[in-house]
């Protein structure tokens, strides 16, 4: 059984940075693409960033471009979302999600399996 497991998660003042990991364990992180979601208190759980499992090129939300990059340490099994001059509005908790087919989607059903989430909370 796969499992997904994050950390990283904290608080931080807006501007600062944060960097989540995603460690997989039970499967090959080279078979799945790996998706980023974010869920705020009593709004949807929305994609933010996503990586492909095979050439490795990556999509985005419109909200993250140009602050938040992902990747990906097959050899450790552990993809990264570095998050940079983070707001408030990036407060919420981040989930990683795995994708059997090596793709990447933007929506949340697409995905095969979930961890449990880690909590982010931008605030001065």
């Amino acid at each position: 059984q796969v499992q997904l497991a994050e950390s990283g998660g904290g608080l931080v003042h807006p501007g600062g940075s944060l960097r989540l990991s995603c460690v997989v364990s039970g499967g090959n992180l080279d078979e799945y693409g790996i998706g980023w979601f974010r869920q705020a208190p009593g709004k949807q759980r929305e994609f933010v960033i996503g990586i492909r499992a095979t050439d490795t090129s990556t999509t985005s939300a419109d909200s993250v471009k140009g602050r938040f990059t992902i990747s990906r340490d097959n050899a450790k099994n552990t993809v990264y979302l570095q998050m940079n001059r983070l707001k408030p509005e990036d407060t919420a908790v981040y989930y990683c999600a795995a994708l059997r087919n090596f793709a990447v989607s933007t929506t949340a059903n697409a995905y095969n399996y979930w961890g449990q989430g880690t909590q982010v909370t931008v605030s001065s």
